[in-house]
């Protein structure tokens, strides 16, 4: 699964929605309809699960049956990661919160039935402090202002709070004095980073950072293993079905102790360190080189031995295993949004693993590589949808490939 960046591009949006969704939509949030993040608001949540499960069994039809679709028991305030864009009205006061969908109109956002609460009130308490300290927002047209982006993170099982500033320089007058005055607000918070992002580009963090107060990093707990998370670092934004996801993946691929397994496109290990306790080995790769840091790092942190990670490209990865007849028992593949490549997937087939759980953020390019696993001689067994991101459009969903015998 790989998180989209920003709500208002996880559909084409809200136009053309029937009436009745759009009025019960508008009564629970005031700028539904136009941020373009939560396309299913005005929906009861059963209804969208099922439209989700239909979704899903549409699109795979003949390819893979589906088991169901896991949903929460309460769909709102899931996101662990909060980012809000600063800029001003047309009456100059300062304003927070997304770009509207298909453009760069910053939407004022004071609450998001989505996201998480105490991040929406540190954001905040930012945008009530900035004319205090004389802090002048980033104005994209001109290129003058400092401060153009706020991110938070909270690690809901530790409770601990990252705090990202993004700056169009690294100059931040009276720095010092303003974090103090941020905590006086929020002792919670753990960790300030100031982020320097100077291009003109629509990437929300630059290259180079400050660690203004704290460790620069949170920790957090998913299925009983220990994360570090940087302000870069890729973490599912909804931990909650995180879980259910994860386990859901382990359940598929029905590890016994022995087994060799690839984590494939890793990110910070957190697949193949929840797998690594019941599997012989675990062979983590990622392209990302911070990613791979962080995921030594955690297979450190939980005193996992049995897990490497390799910086590399996955397929051509694969295919130096198999070139040196290297076995491979089970493979867990979690692309980003376009889906696997040939490349990989052929690779994939070349260990001889037994088993293909894959993960898929995008049914639709899961419909397209399952079609061409089968090609291979990989059969899509069975898959479950699980909702990452309720009141939107987005479904999420794992599938399990055995190997077809001969």
């Amino acid at each position: 699964m790989r998180e989209i960046q920003n709500k208002g591009d996880q559909n084409k949006g809200t136009k053309g929605m029937a009436p009745a969704l759009r009025s019960q939509g508008q009564k629970l949030c005031p700028v539904f309809g136009v941020c373009g993040g939560c396309q299913l608001l005005g929906m009861s949540y059963e209804e969208q699960l099922a439209r989700k499960k239909e979704q899903l069994k549409k699109l795979l039809k003949g390819i893979c049956p589906i088991e169901g679709m896991l949903g929460m028991k309460d769909p709102f305030h899931y996101r662990n990661k909060v980012h809000a864009v600063f800029d001003r009205d047309r009456r100059g006061n300062i304003i927070s919160g997304i770009y509207q969908e298909s453009s760069h109109r910053v939407v004022h956002v004071e609450r998001c039935l989505i996201e998480d609460e105490k991040s929406d009130e540190i954001i905040g308490t930012i945008r009530g402090m900035l004319k205090s300290f004389k802090i002048r927002t980033y104005d994209e047209d001109t290129g003058f202002g400092l401060l153009r982006h706020v991110l938070v993170r909270r690690a809901f099982a530790t409770g601990e709070i990252m705090v990202v500033l993004v700056t169009a320089s690294p100059v931040f007058p009276s720095k010092n004095h303003f974090i103090k005055a941020l905590r006086e607000y929020h002792p919670e918070i753990t960790t300030v980073v100031q982020n320097i992002n100077g291009r003109g580009t629509s990437m929300v963090l630059g290259d180079k950072e400050h660690v203004l107060f704290g460790k620069g990093y949170i920790e957090d707990v998913l299925c009983g293993c220990r994360f570090r998370i940087s302000s870069r670092s890729f973490y599912q934004v909804n931990p909650t079905q995180t879980e259910v996801l994860y386990k859901k993946a382990m359940e598929y691929a029905g590890l016994t102790g022995k087994e060799t397994v690839v984590d494939a496109y890793c990110g910070i290990g957190t697949i193949g360190l929840v797998a690594a306790g019941n599997a012989g080995r675990v062979i983590g790769v990622e392209l990302n080189p911070d990613a791979v840091r962080d995921a030594v790092h955690n297979a450190k942190l939980n005193q996992i031995k049995n897990a490497r990670f390799y910086c590399n490209d996955a397929g051509r990865f694969l295919t130096q295993m198999a070139a040196q007849g290297e076995k491979v028992d089970v493979v867990m593949m979690d692309p980003p949004r376009s889906g696997s490549t040939e490349e990989f997937m052929r690779a994939a087939a070349k260990t001889g693993a037994e088993k293909i759980v894959y993960i898929s953020c995008n049914p639709e390019t899961l419909a397209r590589d399952l079609r061409f696993m089968k090609k291979l001689g990989y059969k899509a067994v069975k898959g479950v949808g699980v909702d990452m991101f309720c009141e939107t459009e987005h479904v999420e969903c794992v599938v399990l490939m055995s190997k077809v015998k001969e």
